[in-house]
């Protein structure tokens, strides 16, 4: 029997129904897929670390070129045995635990009598792991594999067995104190929300004073309308200059901690016996609070990519991009150009 016009309409109809929601099934399996494989490779696992921060007391890890300890509070709280003040980033150590946890070899290998087979004869680092309440586990990291992906690696309670695992517990366990430092989050500085800005260039050989150029804000048709700009009693608010020093304190992100409790030597070094530049940033916060952001420039970083910082009276030492200071340097060397 020949199908009339309804009966067709209502077969396309339920086929593209159908079609969506077999594309629909198709996706949720492709995204369990992918999860399932990023697990089993120790990769995004934040459920794991969070686990991990708690049920341990200890952990110490070796490269080869450098040795970190950490310790554990019983609210689970990582410190850094060095300095317990230091703002340790918890992610750090718990992204090696949930590796730890997610412990999964890739091949399990019986240990030939010469461990130099697989560099474990000298280990190229070790780790040690402290259970709240039980005995330690210590692993020993020998070389990497021919594909340099992975490595050899012996727990030490089982001398008869060497695993081969993913090198990305080697590759966290390399990363430098400094960069697990839990960075400050600088306010996001609206225009609107900033009262007043004050720039202050370097210092000159000859004794000149150095250059300040003070900026102040005025508003137009209530508190929320547009801002007004004054140099003195100079409107600049479509000054070139002045936009995009606005545009950059707006976006103005700390990259990375660089030296968190530095030395003279090491301040002097990185240009904060003569600083290059210091804003002052007087800004309500969205509480309604008064707020200031201060901000110290230091020399260029070594590879050119940014200049050093502090922030306020601290002495820890960050660092900034350069792209991200340009409007800002120009103006404290040469102030807001009136023409």
């Amino acid at each position: 029997m020949e199908m009339d016009w309804r009966q067709r309409r209502t077969v396309t109809i339920l086929s593209a129904v159908l079609l969506v929601l077999l594309a629909a099934v198709l996706i949720v399996l492709g995204i369990r897929y992918r999860e399932g494989r990023q697990t089993e490779q120790g990769e995004d696992v934040p459920a794991m670390a969070a686990a991990a921060s708690s049920g341990y007391s200890a952990l110490v890890y070796s490269n080869g070129s450098a040795t970190l300890s950490f310790s554990a509070a019983e609210d689970g709280a990582w410190t850094w045995d060095n300095d317990p003040k230091f703002p340790l980033r918890q992610e750090a150590v718990n992204s090696i635990l949930a590796l730890l946890i997610n412990w999964r070899p890739q091949q399990t290998l019986a240990a030939e009598e010469d461990l130099s087979a697989y560099g474990l004869d000298e280990p190229a680092g070790f780790l040690t792991l402290t259970w709240a309440d039980g005995p330690a586990r210590t692993l020993s990291f020998g070389k990497t594999t021919t594909d340099g992906a992975s490595r050899y690696v012996m727990d030490q309670s089982d001398a008869a067995t060497v695993y081969i695992i993913a090198d990305t517990l080697f590759t966290q366990m390399s990363v430098p104190i400094y960069d697990m430092c839990e960075v400050p989050v600088l306010p996001l500085l609206e225009e609107g929300a900033i009262r007043s800005i004050l720039i202050r260039g370097p210092e000159h050989e000859d004794g000149t004073p150095a250059l300040v150029t003070i900026l102040t804000t005025a508003k137009r048709g209530g508190d929320d309308g547009p801002v007004t700009w004054l140099q003195g009693s100079e409107n600049v608010t479509d000054n070139t200059a002045l936009r995009a020093l606005l545009e950059d304190l707006r976006a103005l992100v700390l990259t990375k901690c660089v030296d968190y409790d530095p030395s003279d030597e090491a301040l002097e070094i990185c240009g904060f016996a003569a600083p290059a530049a210091s804003v002052t940033v007087n800004y309500t916060s969205a509480t309604g609070t008064d707020e200031t952001l201060s901000l110290t420039v230091g020399a260029q970083v070594l590879d050119g990519s940014g200049r050093y910082v502090r922030l306020g009276d601290s002495t820890t030492i960050y660092s900034l991009p350069t792209a991200a200071l340009d409007p800002l340097m120009r103006l404290a060397a040469n102030g807001l150009d009136l023409t």
